[in-house]
């Protein structure tokens, strides 16, 4: 499904690093939770190449956790036709959709009041 190797764009990447500061919550847990607020949002993909430039490259399991099989099947069940890289670049576009929402927050408790 997913490489195993993925990586987001620098404005994402900038905004994950930045939250982590303000929260102590990592980036890749910060993705997860940012991939599916965006899908709870609705938020539907186009297909319009995004280049993923971001430093942080991670393997896949690193990223998504113990939530890869659920996230490669909501991916898959939402993008039937892409393939791989495909379904990378509309996972990174997830990520940058629901981290918009998430962002601003300038302390754990904040952080978490707003996820709830």
């Amino acid at each position: 499904m997913l490489p195993n190797r993925m990586n987001l764009d620098r404005k994402t990447e900038e905004n994950l690093k930045r939250l982590k500061q303000n929260t102590g919550v990592t980036p890749n847990v910060l993705a997860r939770i940012a991939f599916f607020r965006s899908v709870e949002s609705n938020f539907v993909f186009s297909t319009n190449e995004k280049k993923l430039d971001g430093n942080l490259i991670l393997d896949k399991i690193t990223w998504l956790g113990e939530t890869v099989f659920i996230t490669e099947q909501v991916l898959k069940m939402k993008y039937p036709e892409m393939d791989s890289k495909q379904l990378m670049i509309a996972w990174a576009n997830h990520v940058e959709d629901g981290i918009a929402s998430l962002r601003n927050h300038k302390s754990l408790i904040n952080f978490a009041q707003s996820i709830n």
